[in-house]
């Protein structure tokens, strides 16, 4: 028998958030070498989602990694907001992550690179993309 109605209650509901600790990954090579944790953890992090195309690999959600497809060939004005909006978007699916800032985007002929700051609960850092063939 199946019980009908009830409340449930969310007082002792107690919302954590993972540690940061995961495993190093040398992208020169690869390989997995150790552990990081905090803003090491973030950055490599910043690294992955920023590499990883969006909606391409049914291993990851629909909100992680980087949204390249459309921006090749784009009007360099909106080029620009375009980047910005899809860096802040895929960056700030991370809880770690509290915003963007000093977004700059140099173009230069047929390339693109946004250098901005990354500000996590952990501390700040720079960070860059580019996108080769955007213009």
């Amino acid at each position: 028998m199946i019980p009908l109605g009830g409340v449930v209650s969310t007082q002792n509901v107690k919302v954590e958030s993972y540690p940061s600790k995961t495993y190093r990954l040398d992208v020169s090579t690869g390989q997995v070498v150790g552990t990081v944790d905090n803003i090491e953890a973030v950055k490599q992090a910043v690294f992955k989602i920023l590499s990883t195309e969006r909606y391409r690999h049914p291993i990851y959600s629909f909100n992680y990694g980087f949204e390249m497809d459309g921006l090749i060939g784009m009007d360099p004005l909106l080029l620009r907001s375009e980047l910005q909006r899809r860096i802040q978007e895929a960056l700030l699916q991370d809880d770690r992550i509290t915003r963007i800032d000093d977004m700059q985007i140099e173009i230069s002929g047929d390339n693109a690179v946004a250098t901005f700051t990354v500000i996590t609960k952990y501390g700040d850092f720079q960070a860059t993309k580019g996108v080769m063939g955007s213009v």
